[in-house]
């Protein structure tokens, strides 16, 4: 048996043979777009900041400018650095400036809208994305055809029906809370079919099945198997009904007008414009700027808490 060695310097082997060397046109290539690429990271970078610093600076201002008194806010209205803290501006705010009250009537409106909306939403979309039956595309349909409408277009008819049923629900009085939770869950409704009929689809067939087989209701599959699934988009969709409901003013401003003098029922929103409106007469430019504060706060707590989960929800159906 003969043995093959290699002295250094001596010709190389066929399976040692060293790469082609790229030629002149194919370097400036590659250079070219390794330059391209830096040029487009750069640009993105720095769009992405000057992004960042005109959503970051006004919510700084706000918040800022709750801090201050009302002669700074007039004579120093872009500094964000005031020359005292004044943390009285919130309590003021919330007390004399009723901000607790709307507060407190936004939390009950959304926690009845909200899970009036996910539940109904996710037991629609789930029919829809897993039976078949006739009808079922048109019913679908039609929950997207509310994606199209602009609610300021059935402004007037959503008027009128919203007063005639308060005739018909006399124990309400000036309370239009639950009005406003039923059209809260019918404004939200088309997005989150939309949302979860897509997100049913992508859950696997096979553990329908098996629990049909186990002997499970239709009803008891939902919610204990289907629904647990769902976790991911029940987290993202809740989520964006909690931010679009909470900084709704179009609706409760339109329905509640009946309860325009009568503060105690009306909703962060109205009250917020209540604040800013009363300017004209006094100058409490600090508690509006508290009230707006302690307005935004909570939509804000909601998102960081949560941002891992919506942007998993959201990538979810993509990934199975």
């Amino acid at each position: 048996m003969s043995t093959v060695t290699h002295t250094p310097g001596g010709p190389a082997g066929p399976h040692h043979a060293p790469p082609p060397g790229r030629t002149p046109a194919e370097r400036a290539a590659v250079g070219g777009g390794r330059a391209g690429a830096r040029f487009f990271n750069g640009f993105s970078h720095l769009f992405l900041a000057v992004w960042a610093i005109m959503v970051i600076y006004p919510l700084l201002w706000v918040v800022m400018s709750a801090l201050k008194t009302d002669s700074e806010v007039i004579r120093r209205p872009l500094s964000l650095i005031p020359e005292q803290l004044q943390w009285g501006n919130f309590a003021r705010a919330w007390t004399e400036g009723r901000i607790g009250d709307f507060f407190l009537n936004t939390v009950l409106v959304l926690t009845g809208s909200v899970f009036l909306t996910m539940l109904l939403g996710s037991m629609a979309a789930y029919v829809l994305a897993r039976y078949e039956f006739r009808g079922n595309r048109l019913i679908y349909y039609m929950f997207l055809s509310g994606l199209t409408l602009p609610i300021y277009l059935a402004a007037v008819p959503l008027f009128k029906g919203v007063h005639n049923t308060g005739v018909v629900l006399p124990f309400l009085g000036p309370n239009k809370h639950l009005m406003l939770i039923l059209v809260y869950v019918a404004w939200s409704l088309a997005f989150t079919v939309f949302f979860m009929h897509s997100f049913f689809r992508t859950l696997p067939t096979a553990i329908a099945e098996a629990g049909m087989v186990d002997g499970a209701s239709h009803s008891r599959l939902f919610f204990n198997v289907m629904l647990p699934m769902a976790k991911p988009g029940l987290i993202s969709i809740g989520i964006f009904n909690v931010l679009g409901q909470w900084n709704q003013w179009y609706l409760p401003t339109l329905l509640m007008q009946s309860v325009a003098g009568e503060p105690k029922n009306q909703v962060i929103s109205q009250g917020l414009i209540e604040l800013s409106v009363n300017q004209g007469y006094r100058s409490d430019w600090s508690g509006l700027f508290a009230g707006v504060t302690m307005a935004m706060l909570p939509v804000l707590i909601v998102y960081i808490v949560f941002q891992r989960q919506v942007q998993s929800g959201l990538t979810a159906g993509v990934s199975k």
